[in-house]
């Protein structure tokens, strides 16, 4: 039940409760303390002052021998001539333990030494006793005094009251600077719950402000306006992907609907087989759009592929070389892989094999006569470079390529089968390994592909 309630109060609220809480048990302690520490230091003084007596007629049985009488004169009595006699009792015993002189009838009931709490008959109040050796010609005797505890006893009670009425003052004061402190300080987070609420899927341009004080509140400001930055971003990134997709998927579609209808109207007007050919054609097509988007999807969840274990990029890209002299063949396309060196990465081998094959494509749509794919390594990490003699990209042109469904030669690529995914892919995927892909121009005029990854 208490936490069901606790878990509905505010954070204000449990804030001030706990503060009080603390500062309660702590003044409560520190009160306890400080009464048994004056009530030990009263008493403390107490004796203090009956050894002194005790010591003092001491003194004077060992020099003139046991006096007469114990009056308001006695030395040592000067400064309480004005005590109440029951304040005070003092009792002489002599060396054989009888008592020899007392100051009143009920101090022969006090001890031959040393104590404290002792109490006397007809006394309201107990007393602290100490005992002192008296060496004198005919024997040893024992002087003992008894000072009345009642000093003691009414100044502790006196200051217990007054702490039992600042105790609440001052859990008065510290509950409400809690309760104003805190309120100031969560103000800002009201404030921006506020904000945020006003923010919807359709609407996420908005931002709550950031305080200028460098603490938590405004860290936490910073990163909420960091996550609804990549809210907004995956949004707009999620909208444009929808869209192009959708035209994308639109024209194999058409093409084989259109292939369709001609068939249906003018039965005879395509060869026998050319349909079938057609709609395999597109459907291809539309299968490895399909694919792509897959795969951009994983690279986009942080999630490249299987699990991560040791490629060698080298074995990769060598592969790709392979293939791609076989297709780059009818066009005496020269692809050249003497620079590709041992490099080994921590990965998914198949998809980093789909960011070899994307790049060494894309070099072989562009290339005129010569493809140049090469793997190095350093203490950083591990470098593929594909470099074709093609067009090149331009200058401002380097980071858009990287987008989705962008071409830069629309027809070229519609021509040749390419979706305008296959560069986005290399991107996500070599992110995704912790890794970079960047565009340049190459030596010999064309583009200058470049992945690095971190090192195995």
């Amino acid at each position: 039940m208490a936490s069901r309630l606790g878990g509905r109060a505010s954070v204000r609220l449990r804030a001030t409760v706990g503060a009080l809480l603390v500062v309660l048990v702590a003044l409560v302690a520190g009160a306890a303390l400080l009464v048994v520490l004056m009530r030990q230091s009263l008493l403390d003084g107490l004796e203090t002052s009956a050894e002194q007596r005790a010591s003092s007629l001491a003194d004077q049985i060992e020099q003139t021998g046991v006096p007469e009488s114990l009056g308001a004169d006695e030395p040592g009595d000067d400064d309480d001539e004005d005590d109440d006699p029951d304040d005070v009792v003092i009792v002489v015993r002599g060396p054989d333990g009888s008592v020899v002189l007392t100051s009143q009838a009920v101090a022969a009931e006090l001890p031959d030494d040393d104590a404290r709490g002792v109490e006397l008959p007809g006394s309201d109040h107990d007393y602290v006793v100490a005992a002192e050796e008296a060496d004198a010609d005919e024997g040893d005797y024992v002087v003992s005094v008894g000072i009345s505890q009642e000093d003691a006893d009414e100044s502790t009670s006196a200051l217990v009251p007054l702490l039992g009425l600042g105790l609440p003052l001052v859990l008065l004061v510290v509950g409400a600077t809690t309760w104003v402190v805190v309120g100031r300080a969560l103000a800002p987070v009201d404030r921006m719950r506020g904000q945020v609420d006003q923010i919807t899927g359709e609407h996420l341009s908005g931002r709550v402000d950031v305080p200028a004080s460098r603490d938590e509140i405004h860290r936490l400001a910073r990163t909420m306006n960091s996550m609804l930055d990549r809210l907004e971003t995956s949004r707009d990134r999620q909208q444009r992907f929808v869209s192009d997709a959708s035209h994308e998927l639109r024209s194999p579609l058409a093409g084989m609907r259109q292939t369709a209808e001609v068939v249906i109207s003018h039965p005879g007007a395509m060869p026998e087989g050319e349909l079938a050919e057609a709609v395999l054609e597109e459907s291809a097509r539309m299968q490895r759009l399909v694919e792509q988007m897959l795969m951009l999807t994983r690279a986009d969840e942080g999630v490249a592929g299987g699990p991560a274990r040791e490629v060698d990029l080298d074995d990769l890209a060598l592969a790709e070389v392979d293939r791609a002299r076989r297709l780059g063949q009818p066009r005496e396309v020269r692809v050249d892989g003497s620079a590709i060196a041992p490099g080994r990465v921590l990965g998914d081998r198949a998809a980093l094999a789909q960011v070899t094959r994307n790049l060494v494509d894309n070099a072989l749509r562009h290339a005129r006569t010569q493809v140049r794919v090469s793997v190095s390594s350093d203490p950083a990490g591990v470098e593929l470079v594909v470099e074709d003699d093609g067009s090149g990209v331009p200058e401002g042109e380097r980071e858009r390529i990287f987008e989705r469904f962008v071409r830069l030669d629309e027809a070229r690529a519609r021509d040749d089968g390419g979706s305008g995914l296959g560069l986005a892919i290399v991107r996500e995927i070599a992110r995704a390994h912790g890794g970079e892909a960047s565009v340049t121009a190459s030596a010999p005029g064309g583009a200058r592909f470049v992945v690095r990854l971190p090192r195995a």
